[in-house]
């Protein structure tokens, strides 16, 4: 019986992360912090079971504290664990990597042979174009792909599976993935403004900044 005491308000940015999470998978959620994401879904029971990790003690411990108040244990596993080392290909269906940098979440991809076999949800808090050209130039194919804004942020989020088809694709897909909402024009005219300063050091962004501008209109 879970404890009703306990209620998870889940911010904009946790909520649309927890959105893409698959009715009945089973979840690993990579940089747990303190695992409001997966007590709320299993709590909910929109899952029934997750593996909660982290890589620093502190936040795997705030997690732990979490799912002992809500009466978890049986359910949520909470694990010390460097990405995703540590956890077992046939413990987890969905893996949801949040709260860290792009380059780093395609680093954490690359360094666990399974990855192909599930359905991943990602959140890059910096450089989201890193991660979807990783996914991009290793056969996954991004379905859902939107901005949230959550406070004075927004945020990246988007899922992926893996297809094995390498499609070729341009410096704006990095940037631009799949998204289909553009009415978050703050975010845009911020990343036009970013590109058009990295132009400044010599790099070319036209292309890219062309292809946002058009979507935007």
């Amino acid at each position: 019986m879970y404890n009703n005491y306990i209620m998870i308000k889940l911010t904009n940015r946790l909520e649309a992360c927890a959105s893409l999470v698959r009715n009945g998978a089973r979840l690993a959620d990579i940089g747990c912090d303190h695992g409001y994401i997966p007590v709320f879904l299993v709590s909910k029971g929109i899952i029934p079971s997750a593996v909660a990790a982290d890589i620093n003690e502190g936040p795997l411990s705030s997690c732990m504290s979490l799912v002992r108040m809500s009466g978890l244990e049986n359910s949520i596993k909470c694990v010390l664990s460097d990405g995703l080392d540590s956890i077992a290909e046939d413990e987890i269906d969905d893996i949801l990597i949040a709260g860290m940098g792009g380059e780093l979440i395609a680093d954490l991809l690359s360094r666990c042979p399974y990855v192909k076999n599930k359905h991943l949800i990602l959140n890059p808090m910096t450089h989201p174009e890193l991660t979807r050209k990783w996914l991009y130039e290793n056969g996954f194919e991004i379905d859902r792909d939107f901005i949230v804004a959550d406070s004075k942020h927004h945020y990246s989020v988007f899922d992926a599976y893996y297809t094995g088809i390498n499609k070729e694709k341009t410096e704006a897909d990095y940037y631009l993935g799949n998204i289909k909402d553009f009415r978050d024009g703050e975010y845009f005219l911020h990343l036009i403004n970013y590109l058009e300063n990295k132009q400044k050091g010599g790099a070319d962004y036209s292309a890219v900044i062309s292809a946002i501008k058009e979507k935007i209109q």
